[in-house]
């Protein structure tokens, strides 16, 4: 007997080619990172790793919805927190994984030289959600600091995350954006601005256990005590806490 196609596509879905040890929620900033690490952490100890994507609100809510995820690496310190706070996280098991820097960024080379770029002739600027994804609140932060939160109401272009405000720019659907340096830090084309710490507040990357899955815990042993994970971490325009 046949399958019809689609019988061949769910078996699919429902049996992947390669089966994972632990399932890991990132918000969407480290992706590039993550991959590498995840790379690294398999072929140092054998073990599998699987990363779900996605803006540090929406996970939190997914999370507290029951989604099946053995770890969390957020792009916030507060949301592991309150995981924590409301008995959703292993206890004793966050740790700060990185210390994010937000970037002005524009594919147009002369388009950004430093926060007067705020002030030119631009029709769209991108920023995340605010309300969803650290890196949007301190790009709001940053604009406030500014003085130029009425000046640029009209013009903003908000990505429901992270990832989806840079495409915003990478695309030139807006002209500059506020992003992560580790999206752009491998990139020699365009403009950029490596906005002033003091104008935001710092965004301090916390991770959590969820389960007590043992894969998911060597994850996070190899992400702290690796040299080779912190190289990783570095070589994306990542900080550490002190």
């Amino acid at each position: 007997m046949r399958l019809p196609l689609f019988a061949f596509a769910a078996l699919a879905l429902a049996f992947p080619a390669h089966a994972q040890d632990a399932q890991i929620a990132i918000a969407p900033n480290f992706t590039a990172a993550v991959e590498q690490l995840g790379a690294a952490f398999t072929e140092e100890t054998g073990q599998e790793v699987g990363f779900s994507f996605g803006a540090t609100g929406q996970l939190y809510a997914q999370i507290t919805q029951g989604a099946p995820f053995d770890a969390f690496l957020s792009a916030d310190a507060a949301t592991p927190a309150r995981l924590l706070e409301e008995g959703l996280a292993v206890e004793g098991s966050g740790f700060t994984y990185a210390v994010g820097q937000l970037v002005l960024f524009s594919t147009d080379p002369e388009r950004v030289t430093g926060p007067e770029s705020l002030e030119g002739d631009f029709a769209r600027l991108a920023i995340a959600e605010p309300a969803a994804a650290p890196y949007g609140a301190a790009a709001a932060e940053v604009i406030e600091a500014l003085g130029l939160t009425e000046a640029l109401a009209d013009r903003l272009v908000i990505g429901q995350n992270i990832s989806q405000t840079y495409q915003f720019v990478d695309t030139s659907n807006a002209e500059l954006g506020f992003v992560a340096l580790s999206q752009v830090i491998g990139r020699e084309d365009g403009s950029r601005w490596v906005v002033d710490a003091e104008l935001y507040t710092p965004i301090t990357q916390d991770a959590v256990l969820l389960t007590d899955n043992e894969v998911a815990a060597d994850f996070f042993d190899f992400v702290k005590t690796s040299e080779a994970a912190h190289e990783i971490i570095a070589s994306f325009g990542y900080g550490f806490a002190e």
